[in-house]
């Protein structure tokens, strides 16, 4: 069973989010030769405030 995690920043819509999983699990069971039921993909969206990349916070940027 493929579990996908995907962090990002919030703003997405549901559609875009919607349409990420269906390509995301068409890719997984393409790539992988799983069936689509077996394929789960958590989003966690982390404000710019809580992540950071080369020591400075998103949101400083």
């Amino acid at each position: 069973m493929p579990i996908i995690h995907v962090e990002m920043h919030p703003g997405r819509t549901q559609e875009q989010k919607r349409a990420f999983v269906r390509e995301a699990t068409k890719a997984a069971v393409e790539t992988l030769a799983c069936p689509p039921e077996s394929v789960e993909i958590i989003i966690a969206e982390i404000a710019k405030e809580s992540w950071a990349k080369a020591g400075k916070l998103k949101s400083d940027a």
